[in-house]
């Protein structure tokens, strides 16, 4: 099990760090979707959103390379995951199938780091007053 969450973690790592490095200097060509897809990704390079989901996919994906920090990671790569299933699911449904495959990764390392977790997933929390 050890050896699955390594590679699940270095797999999901490597993804967003060079991906997100991609978006702050591109160095992988691509080319802008079409309809309302590339109108979205216009916006967001004109206005440079596209630069900080770099940075946040970067920094996110070295937390998870190096093994420090992996639930901060996690947790910052969550909302980036759900942004990009919601994307692909309502515009360009032809890339489902890579969000789908990091969903299950992020999923996965979850709950292998769900003990990290284990405060904002309890079934029943009181509050704690002082």
């Amino acid at each position: 099990m050890k050896i699955l969450i390594l590679v699940a973690r270095i797999l999901l790592g490597l993804i967003f760090f060079v991906l997100g490095l991609n978006k702050i200097v591109p160095f992988i060509p691509a080319t802008m979707p079409s309809g309302d897809a590339g109108a979205l990704m216009g916006l967001m390079f004109a206005h440079h959103w596209i630069t900080f989901y770099g940075f946040v996919e970067s920094a996110a994906g070295l937390m998870l390379l190096t093994g420090r920090f992996v639930p901060l990671g996690l947790t910052l790569l969550a909302g980036m995951i759900v942004n990009i299933l919601l994307f692909h699911i309502t515009l360009q449904p032809s890339g489902l199938p890579v969000g789908l495959a990091v969903g299950v990764l992020e999923a996965f390392l979850v709950y292998a780091y769900r003990a990290s977790f284990a405060g904002i997933l309890a079934a029943k929390a009181e509050p704690k007053l002082a």
